[in-house]
């Protein structure tokens, strides 16, 4: 064998475990696990107003205030275009509870029963998405 190649591989050996742990070892330390996600879409009945848009905007901002209410994102279609992606809404509303009783009372707070009383006139279709930890 080759005296180079065996000195290069001998001071190589330290570092193995390194270079052979897996990617997928950090998954866990980035999944985000026993919460319950609620994500709302939102299709406005008049689209290109402003004045619409920026009204369920400061609606869903004040569901932010809600006690039960993990975490929140407030976003609108990406500029991505593939086949399987859906940019038709105008405005998405992600939420994250500690559980789902959690989000029962998100449901039922004053401040969420407010918000549609006072934006449902904005949309014309709004759709749900809730999910679970396996």
């Amino acid at each position: 064998m080759n005296r180079r190649l065996f000195s290069k591989i001998g001071f190589l050996t330290p570092l193995l475990p390194f270079s052979l742990s897996k990617p997928s070892d950090t998954i866990d330390d980035n999944r985000m696990k026993n919460i319950f996600v609620h994500h709302v879409y939102f299709w406005l009945k008049n689209p290109e107003s402003k004045d619409d848009f920026d009204q369920l905007v400061a609606g869903l901002e004040t569901l932010s205030k809600v006690k039960s209410l993990k975490s929140f994102h407030l976003g609108i279609p990406a500029s991505t275009n593939r086949d399987v992606i859906d940019g038709s809404y105008s405005i998405s509303w992600l939420t994250i509870f500690h559980s789902p009783k959690d989000e029962e009372k998100y449901q039922k707070d004053p401040i969420h029963l407010d918000f549609v009383k006072n934006c449902q006139h904005l949309w014309a279709k709004v759709v749900v998405y809730d999910s679970i930890d396996q």
